[in-house]
């Protein structure tokens, strides 16, 4: 029992120095800076030439969970005027990805945010052959995700949605459509299942 307890106490620090190591890799990989100082349990690459802020007790990644040492948070604002805010409180497990590529990302306060969570802005490209590899500002929405919601791991939310405040988003749900205040939404794409009561 007693040699059990060492192999923990040293796995344990085992992985808090690697993952040092890989928050201080991925600060270096980062091609933009941040404002705010969210507490970093995981590895942030930020990117882009917009704004990303963090209100306080902005805290990603979690321990343990899956994904912890094999997986990072991606937060992009890709152009000038692209910018992603994270409210106040709000926690983000691992390997959150989020990119604003030409308009805005809003993620409130007091969030919950599971783990392998896409939020996206823009469709990155045109539907037709020719459009391929053209991005226009205007195949972009804004994304608003208000205070104290719940997103489930692996949901996927586009852009133009507003998530309304309290509202649970389900494990895998794509969020193609705005989701009222105080619901439980689920699917493919997301609906609204039943109000919280």
């Amino acid at each position: 029992m007693l040699i059990l307890k060492i192999r923990r106490r040293l796995a344990l620090v085992a992985i808090l120095i690697v993952q040092k190591l890989r928050i201080a890799w991925y600060f270096l990989l980062s091609t933009n800076r941040v404002s705010g100082h969210p507490v970093l349990h995981q590895p942030l690459q930020a990117a882009g030439a917009g704004v990303i802020s963090f209100e306080s007790s902005v805290r990603l990644g979690v321990f343990p969970s899956p994904g912890f040492l094999d997986s990072y948070a991606y937060i992009e604002a890709r152009s000038p005027n692209a910018m992603v805010i994270l409210g106040a409180g709000t926690w983000v497990n691992n390997g959150f990805r989020c990119i604003a590529e030409h308009s805005s990302i809003r993620i409130g306060r007091g969030c919950l945010i599971g783990a392998n969570v896409e939020i996206l802005d823009s469709d990155f490209h045109g539907i037709a052959p020719a459009e391929r590899g053209i991005s226009k500002p205007e195949w972009a929405a804004p994304v608003v995700v208000e205070d104290n919601v719940f997103i489930g791991s692996n949901v996927r939310i586009l852009k133009g949605v507003r998530i309304g405040a309290g509202a649970v988003i389900a494990n895998s749900a794509v969020v193609i459509a705005d989701i009222p205040p105080m619901v439980v939404a689920a699917g493919i794409p997301a609906k609204v299942i039943r109000p919280i009561a």
